[in-house]
């Protein structure tokens, strides 16, 4: 294991880090959803696409509101375009 690889349980301490620094709440940081967003683009397009697309729907749910509803809707709509890329006309 590379030393820029984190163990499962180190995205908590990373995540509570980003939390205490940024003064979010617990679900403001949806780990699994973000992981799950990060596998599908990078299954479905690339995997470079992946990081660039866990931004592009932060981006969209914070203009949104930032809720909780907005980033799971803005993550299913990146996550639906994901899976229908090879589809393209």
């Amino acid at each position: 294991m590379s030393d820029r690889t984190l163990p499962p349980e180190a995205l908590d301490a990373r995540a509570a880090a980003l939390r205490e620094r940024f003064g979010l709440a617990d679900d403001d940081l949806p780990i699994a959803l973000i992981l799950d967003l990060a596998r599908d683009v990078a299954n479905g397009v690339a995997r470079p696409a992946a990081p660039f697309s866990a931004f592009a729907a932060g981006l969209v749910a914070g203009r949104a509101g930032g809720s909780p509803d907005d980033v799971r809707a803005a993550v299913a709509a990146v996550t639906e375009l994901a899976a229908g890329w090879d589809d393209r006309p």
